[in-house]
């Protein structure tokens, strides 16, 4: 995948520390395993019905604006309306550093943001979710018969409905918009740590984990998919 110059020069500048990072945070000492397991714990708040809503008041404003941001979590999601991140999660305000797409790719942009997310603000887990019914993943299938930008926004997303094609012949239907979009999730993990030596070389060095998840429009419920079966691999593939 080839990276955007101007913004791999920007990324660059705010890894050296320029004046133009002086407003953000320093970063979290949460734990990758926190991390998951904050954002599992407020899934299953919000699947029972019991939000907490943190850190969404006046006094939280004051503070990410004053001290700077510190996520524990960085996001890539689809750009879906159904899949509100902070709500689905039930976090607040300065928790979760989001990057959405449609069809959840990690393409120059979207890679260029996390690294972001992780180097400078220091976000020990990237979370890769894809969602049920992902309008994204049904238009790669059907991607012939796509019109206007659509063919070049679906692109990234076509390697996974060949994979998933792959994986499960016999599969049509909502069988095989299921099994793309799960196979897009691994897809956008190993472009993240195949196109990206800073959060790869983070990865191998213990400063990062990168997972997948699925999340169901209907239920709200998360299912969690763990790291890319093949990570090793596509790591040092790079």
């Amino acid at each position: 995948m080839k990276k955007h110059p101007v913004l791999s020069v920007v990324v660059a500048l705010i890894f050296l520390g320029l004046p133009f990072a002086a407003s953000f945070g320093k970063g979290t000492d949460v734990s990758a395993d926190a991390a998951l397991k904050a954002l599992k714990e407020g899934n299953e708040r919000y699947t029972q019905a019991k939000p907490i809503h943190p850190n969404v008041g006046k006094d939280r404003r004051t503070a990410t604006t004053v001290d700077g941001q510190a996520p524990f979590a960085s996001i890539l999601s689809c750009s879906d309306s159904r899949v509100p991140l902070e709500i689905i999660f039930d976090q607040g305000i300065g928790d979760l550093f989001v990057v959405r797409v449609a069809g959840n790719q990690a393409n120059s942009i979207e890679t260029a943001s996390l690294e972001f997310g992780t180097a400078v603000l220091g976000t020990p887990l990237i979370l890769v979710l894809g969602h049920t019914h992902c309008g994204a993943v049904v238009g790669a299938i059907q991607t012939a018969e796509a019109k206007g930008e659509a063919p070049a926004l679906l692109k990234s997303i076509i390697p996974a409905v060949a994979q998933a094609k792959k994986n499960e012949p016999s599969a049509s239907g909502e069988a095989l918009v299921k099994a793309a979009t799960e196979a897009n999730v691994w897809q956008a993990i190993a472009d993240l740590l195949q196109s990206s030596p800073t959060i790869s070389g983070r990865v191998k060095a213990g400063k990062l984990q990168i997972q997948g998840a699925m999340y169901d429009i209907e239920t709200g419920k998360v299912t969690w998919m763990g790291p890319h079966p093949k990570q090793d691999e596509v790591t040092s593939s790079k």
